[in-house]
């Protein structure tokens, strides 16, 4: 969305830790088009969205593979990584997944929202896009549009005074983003903990403390539903398997992409540390090799997913949306589990390696 040229939005300061980088001001970047894209590294739609700006850093940016453009007028790109659960505001965790996901431009850790909240930005992912003179200029909030912000890009580029002659748009990497297509509606993101999760199970949480879930007898569509025993904290639910019993998670999904951002035992007021093994079953049986997430793994009859981090994790991947059900168990006490993401395709890929 292009902003009324009257309104002139003065860029705000980026404030935070730095990677890749030391610190920006942005006084000192005046002459230059800046690209600032807020993110978390457990959001399914930030890494769907980061190829593309993966892929315009790249292009446009002075230091970027492609090198089309003199130093003096490349793209300058900056991601504003904004952690959704507290295990995100962790450097180390957000370094391996900037590793993993191939970022070379600057990333800005704002664990304390203070880049957010200057931008007064609602969501991730955004971009927003800053001319030469230090104004915001375009605004795209969400996944998609990616051949327009581009196009935003390379007219931001020419105002500065590029003539180089510049590439056609990166063709989408997702189907779902191309014209033409059609897209199911699908389960809306699931929170687990009882600070925005709602649970199908009668009773609701009990709040900060464990509890024995009984099994519902039928389930309601697009709720999760827990069996067993579960801690149930603010942001996320814990299992707490007792005497051989497991902790089952179950829901009614429809879609054909299943993420869920989990993480292992630690030691943060547990017992134990390391890691947990989840089984992931759908409609009753293990996956097939067509529908499993880029994460699951074979144990013998069972398909798994061995949590080693904290971070989103693909359970489903099947060929259309469809209505199913997915249940996970595990014995290990202390796996978390923090919100679930459905996708109405899962074509991207370039995201099959994990995150």
């Amino acid at each position: 969305m292009w902003l009324d040229p009257r309104e002139r939005i003065h860029t705000p300061e980026i404030e935070g830790e730095w990677l890749n980088s030391p610190p920006l001001k942005i006084g000192e970047l005046r002459g230059r088009v800046l690209l600032v894209d807020f993110w978390d590294y457990t959001c399914v739609n930030c890494l769907r969205t980061l190829p593309h700006v993966r892929g315009w850093h790249r292009r446009y940016a002075a230091s970027g593979n492609a090198g089309i453009l003199p130093a003096e007028r490349g793209l300058v790109v900056i991601g504003v990584h904004a952690p959704e659960f507290h295990f995100a505001r962790d450097r180390g965790n957000v370094e391996r997944a900037v590793r993993s996901a191939g970022l070379e431009y600057p990333i800005v850790l704002d664990n304390d929202y203070r880049t957010w909240q200057a931008f007064a930005n609602r969501c991730w992912p955004a971009e927003y896009l800053i001319d030469a003179q230090g104004y915001i200029r375009y605004v795209h909030l969400g996944e998609g549009g990616y051949g327009e912000t581009e196009d935003a890009i390379q007219r931001l580029l020419r105002e500065s005074g590029v003539t180089t002659p510049l590439p056609a748009p990166i063709e989408q990497f997702n189907a779902a983003d191309r014209p033409g297509a059609y897209c199911v509606p699908v389960t809306p993101e699931l929170y687990l903990g009882y600070g925005r999760g709602r649970l199908g199970n009668g009773s609701g949480y009990v709040e900060n403390q464990v509890a024995d879930y009984r099994p519902a007898g039928e389930r309601a569509p697009d709720l999760a539903y827990l069996e067993g025993p579960w801690f149930a904290g603010r942001e996320q639910i814990v299992a707490c398997p007792l005497l051989g019993r497991e902790s089952r998670l179950r829901v009614r999904y429809t879609a054909a992409e299943v993420n869920l951002v989990m993480a292992p035992p630690d030691s943060d007021g547990l017992p134990v540390e390391g890691r947990a093994t989840v089984v992931v079953r759908q409609d009753g049986r293990p996956l097939t090799v067509e529908e499993s997430g880029a994460d699951i793994m074979l144990d013998g009859d069972e398909t798994v997913i061995d949590v080693t981090g904290p971070r989103m994790y693909r359970l489903v991947r099947n060929r259309e949306a469809a209505t199913r059900e997915l249940e996970i168990w595990t014995r290990k006490p202390g796996l978390e589990a923090y919100a679930f993401s459905f996708v109405a395709r899962a074509d991207h890929p370039e995201l099959e390696a994990g995150s």
